[in-house]
């Protein structure tokens, strides 16, 4: 059983930054892929980020490339993600989980373990 704690939302003007963090329970975090996800208002819950066991593969959608770093500490037992030039539409509950299977992927049903969700609000 792995528990995740996310960390770092709130409210931010558009083109703002923010960081989030996730930290994991348990001594195997390096051996977890570790992703990123949001779900907003009335919408399905979706891929943002991806991130392999070493943090050398990373994986984002086409809506946060180029703003969105996602990286990790094994250390720390933390994964993050930094998001630089926010946008309203980046409005979401934002949760981290733990994928099992040692593939970087955005099969949201490849994911094992989640988190409680952090919320980022972007005002216009």
């Amino acid at each position: 059983q792995v528990q995740l704690l996310e960390s770092g939302g709130g409210l931010v003007q558009a083109g703002g930054s923010l960081r989030l963090s996730c930290a994991a329970s348990g001594r195997t975090f390096s051996t977890y892929v570790m992703g990123w996800f949001r779900q907003a208002p009335e919408k399905e819950r979706e891929f943002v980020a991806a991130i392999n066991r070493s943090g050398n593969s990373r994986s984002y959608a086409d809506s946060v490339k180029g703003r969105f770093t996602i990286s990790r500490d094994n250390a720390k037992n933390t994964v993050y993600l930094q998001m630089n030039s926010l946008k309203p539409e980046d409005t979401a509950v934002y949760y981290c989980a733990v994928d099992n299977h040692n593939r970087v992927t955005s099969w949201q049903a490849s994911y094992d373990y989640w988190g409680q969700g952090t919320q980022v609000t972007v005002s216009s």
